[in-house]
């Protein structure tokens, strides 16, 4: 029988690679074949990213791509949200649907390429438990909720996405029991707002192995705590119960690891942001979080050039990045996005200045961030390990999420296996990597 073939181009962040992978699920599950190149594809579905202009151009220039190399291109995704600007440039494509619109992409295969007519056969069928993952095998993102309440004014995520939506804690607990029991090592929970999983469905009691458990950040946590793999929090908001999450990390139920997208510390520019927080606050938590965890990893990002950010007002970030003494950062260049409120906001930062506080910043954070790796040189840590290159291997420890943060290298070793997590004691460092020996056991 002749199976019908699929292309599959996943951008964007994290959450969207989970769409993704949730429609190939399904895809699979219909009798679809997903192959890697264009040429071999019956249509070619493209999952868009659409939170700022750089990816808005490159998510066109994949459709641009597919429609020149296959011609039959299903659209999905954040920039679906906004069709007429797709069917602007690229008017031949078949079908544009919004992001988590999973029906609507799958019936919109169905409709251009008609699945198999046929019983159900155990070979063809054969999908995983887990489902398709574009992981690889040891480490999985789990999706805890869909869409963001907040309104910051740079951001139009909930345009494209709606209100937050929690899902019942059973279903997530369930997923991630199937992933850890399919090999996965490492589970990064991500959403728009890990911080308000539950609020609403105002934590309601969900039930997991028989027993009682509130849809609710912290029960969350110690649940997947007992799962015996590694559990990182991404996109995590310095609310107040946040706080009680550190006890578990102190406690190595799960990683002493936290995301939270700080964005500025000046208050007058996160008032602009439409974001909560000061400084002086945030940093009196900082260090009463490491009081309580010393180990703790703490990632944030941040956003140079925001329009009417004064010199002074990056001088107070540059402060606060100092105090802070922040293991991992991420920072980027304000940039308009189509229908974000910043867009209207008076005294836009030029370009050339954008660029020379960026420049600042990630200088004194590579300057921070050698100093905090210095500390762990002799110490001894676990890692995981991502890749086997021969005699060598790329791992990373509880400090180091995939693809983000830094990693740690180990040279000069054999029987290694990606997936495995190792002792070693740590021997060097630069600005953002260590280099590690294994311990003997």
């Amino acid at each position: 029988m002749n199976q019908p073939k699929v292309g599959f181009v996943s951008l964007g962040c994290p959450k969207a690679l989970v769409d993704s992978e949730r429609i190939l699920t399904q895809l699979r599950l219909d009798g679809y074949r997903i192959v890697p190149s264009y040429r071999d594809a019956d249509v070619v579905v493209v999952n868009t990213c659409g939170f700022i202009d750089s990816a808005k151009q490159e998510s066109l220039d994949a459709i641009g791509e597919a429609l020149s190399e296959n011609g039959r291109v299903i659209v999905t995704g954040c920039m679906g949200a906004q069709a007429e600007q797709i069917m602007k440039v690229h008017p031949q494509v078949l079908s544009v649907s919004g992001p988590h619109a999973y029906e609507a992409v799958v019936g919109a295969v169905h409709q251009h390429v008609p699945a198999p007519d046929r019983q159900h056969d155990p070979f063809l069928d054969l999908v995983p438990p887990q489902g398709v993952k574009l992981t690889p095998r040891h480490y999985a993102y789990l999706k805890i909720s869909e869409g963001c309440n907040h309104r910051c004014s740079f951001c139009i995520i909930p345009q494209l996405r709606g209100d937050l939506v929690s899902r019942p804690i059973g279903e997530v607990m369930d997923e991630a029991e199937r992933l850890v029991k399919a090999g996965v090592r490492e589970l990064l929970v991500i959403s728009q707002d890990t911080s308000a999983y539950g609020v609403d469905l105002r934590y309601r009691t969900g039930f997991w192995q028989g027993r009682p458990l509130k849809t609710q950040m912290q029960a969350l946590c110690s649940a997947l705590g007992e799962l015996g793999v590694w559990v990182r929090l991404h996109y995590v908001y310095p609310y107040p119960h946040v706080d009680n999450i550190i006890p578990l990390m102190a406690e190595g139920r799960i990683l002493p690891y936290l995301d939270i997208p700080f964005q500025h510390a000046s208050p007058r520019i996160l008032k602009l942001m439409k974001r909560p927080g000061n400084a002086e606050g945030v940093l009196e938590r900082i260090h009463a979080w490491r009081e309580i965890c010393p180990d703790l990893t703490l990632r944030s990002t941040f956003i140079v050039g925001f329009p009417g950010e004064t010199e002074a007002e990056f001088e107070e970030l540059l402060d606060f990045l100092d105090e802070a003494e922040l293991d991992r950062v991420g920072c980027f260049k304000y940039s308009p996005v189509d229908g974000a409120p910043a867009n209207a906001l008076p005294d836009p930062v030029p370009e050339e200045v954008k660029e020379e506080r960026w420049q600042r910043l990630m200088e004194l954070q590579a300057e921070i961030s050698a100093e905090r790796l210095q500390q762990r040189i002799g110490r001894e840590i676990d890692v995981i390990i991502d890749r086997v290159e021969g005699d060598s291997a790329i791992a990373r420890s509880s400090a180091d999420a995939p693809e983000i943060d830094g990693v740690v290298h180990i040279e000069n070793v054999e029987g290694l296996v990606s997936g495995e997590i190792i002792r070693v004691r740590v021997e060097g460092a630069d600005d953002y990597d260590l280099w590690a020996v294994p311990v003997e056991a």
